[in-house]
């Protein structure tokens, strides 16, 4: 576990809406990573990717809709 300096954001609510409308993750697995996130001070995605909660090609698929967000 790494742990940064500064806190790690909160999740964007847009982030938290995409992951439950458009991949479908459940409110049980976001709960899960909304919280390990936290506590490890990493990002959302990749908590959610190493936990096995979502694929290598929908982390690859949320990575790109970040960066197409304004």
């Amino acid at each position: 576990m790494v742990l940064p300096t500064s806190p790690q954001p909160l999740p964007a609510s847009e982030l938290v809406r995409y992951l439950r409308q458009d991949l479908g993750l459940s409110e049980n697995s976001l709960n899960l990573g909304l919280k390990q996130a936290q506590l490890e001070q990493a990002p959302l995605p990749v908590v959610l990717w190493s936990f096995g909660l979502i694929s290598l090609e929908q982390l690859d698929q949320v990575l790109a809709w970040q960066d197409n967000q304004p």
